[in-house]
């Protein structure tokens, strides 16, 4: 069958199951999503996931993804279940306008080989919030995974009585079946790696894409530098640092410096130096088949102590994150860059307007758009960021992996996917989650007219200028 046949019998089928749940009720509705997330919420099922996907892909670990994905659907479901999706949306009788929501259709997902079971959970609650249809394709190296999650919750679809092929997955995917789905859906997700992204956006079907990540944090002067360690290694060293939310770098004030790096090493941090540093940095880069100096696959979320064994390098048993001092210039660094793994470079700053300077070369450098964070209680440092930084979200006194995309201790909404702006050729900059499934109609109706006078609109400036 050619490719355009099979895609045409999955969006065939997901237009019929769409039509089915159009005019669901709000009531109706949420509880669907409710029983497609409980599915993939269930302990047994959660566990099961996460070995398989571990199995599969051989990236991150059982027990971070476990939790992971618990923390992420539950953080969905919530934010969903408060939601309004269905019917009047808003009512501003003062201006004569109603909105009201309706569905998307059938959406397109892409999913990323570090998040085969995370990402399509979410996302799935998510589209069918909006009474939408959608179809996954996973990454080749974890389809499996993906098909088994989505497996679950057309089981959950089944047992509420709304039909199973509102969720479906390709099963044997390719780049030819990705882009032949993306030019019959009606809408785009795409959480992945650039090249995803930007084919998503030349599909011809609106999208929403993601940026790359970089996160990068300032460890300020008056940091808690204990609590600060810790954070950053819960957030680096989780799941073989899988999100592309784990911070890559930390730019540290010079009067902290010294007790940052012995407090790193007391959660479990390696500074590697000297000849050990060369080692890794040609054990994480590798020439592709195209020439080009690109990250090693065969590092990509592994653990720090497999990286650390595969450069040649002894560490103690402890280890969970790989230290490096990064050099300057950044830009000519490698270690500067996204790293997909439990390696940390750190860089020195004296005065905050240097902290400031390195933290947005290193963004502009790589991940420019999607996040950056800082330890600090000073409210002009905060603000400085939350001004001048281009960058989609900034997180306070947290760690990046998880408060970037929502968690239970920040009002972040939760996700899986996150927009990067313009600044990371993004088409916005939010947190991806129902509310970019939903179609709005404007209704307007006759009201009092109100032409504003031209001294109302102009007249302050005519008399400053005096024209």
């Amino acid at each position: 069958m050619e490719n355009q046949a099979i895609i045409r019998e999955l969006t065939d089928r997901a237009r019929k199951a769409q039509a089915q749940v159009a005019a669901y009720t709000q009531e109706q509705i949420d509880r669907v999503c409710v029983a497609v997330a409980w599915e993939v919420y269930r302990d047994e099922n959660i566990k099961l996931l996460a070995e398989t996907a571990v199995a599969e892909t051989g990236m991150g670990n059982v027990a971070d993804k476990i939790q992971k994905h618990k923390n992420k659907v539950l953080g969905v479901i919530d934010d969903v279940r408060k939601a309004k999706s269905v019917g009047l949306a808003e009512w501003d009788k003062e201006k004569g306008i109603r909105k009201f929501f309706k569905p998307v259709g059938v959406i397109g997902a892409l999913t990323p080989v570090t998040n085969p079971t995370a990402t399509p959970s979410s996302n799935a609650v998510s589209i069918l919030k909006g009474r939408n249809a959608v179809i996954f394709s996973p990454h080749p190296t974890a389809k499996n995974s993906t098909k088994l999650a989505v497996d679950m919750m057309r089981k959950g679809l089944d047992k509420v009585g709304a039909p199973a092929d509102l969720i479906q997955v390709i099963e044997e995917p390719s780049l030819d079946l990705t882009a032949e789905l993306m030019k019959q859906v009606d809408l785009v997700v795409a959480t992945g790696g650039g090249p995803m992204v930007k084919s998503a956006y030349s599909s011809g079907t609106p999208a929403f894409g993601v940026g790359p990540g970089n996160s990068c944090q300032i460890i300020a002067e008056d940091a808690d530098i204990a609590d600060a360690a810790q954070k950053i290694r819960v957030s680096k060293a989780f799941d073989n640092a899988t999100s592309c939310s784990s911070e890559n770098s930390i730019v540290v004030q010079d009067s902290v410096y010294d007790s940052m790096i012995a407090q790193l090493k007391l959660e479990g941090g390696y500074l590697v130096q000297g000849e050990e540093r060369n080692k890794l940095l040609e054990t994480m880069w590798v020439h592709n088949k195209k020439g080009h100096l690109a990250i090693n696959a065969k590092i990509v979320a592994r653990s720090a102590k497999a990286i650390a064994a595969m450069a040649g390098i002894t560490v103690p048993e402890n280890t969970v994150m790989l230290l490096v001092e990064g050099s300057m210039p950044l830009e000519e660094d490698l270690f500067a860059e996204e790293k997909l793994s439990p390696v940390l470079t750190i860089w020195r700053y004296g005065k905050f307007e240097e902290g400031v300077s390195i933290l947005t070369r290193l963004t502009n450098h790589s991940g420019r758009g999607h996040s950056c964070g800082i330890h600090t209680f000073n409210e002009e440092y905060i603000q400085y960021l939350g001004e001048h930084m281009q960058t989609s979200r900034i997180m306070v006194r947290q760690p990046q992996a998880s408060a970037n995309g929502g968690n239970f201790t920040n009002g972040m909404p939760s996700t899986t996917t996150l927009g990067c702006g313009t600044w990371g050729n993004n088409i916005t900059t939010e947190n991806i989650t129902y509310k970019h499934f939903l179609n709005l109609t404007w209704l307007s109706e006759p009201i009092a007219a109100h032409r504003p006078t031209d001294e109302e609109v102009f007249g302050a400036y005519l008399k400053e200028t005096q024209q």
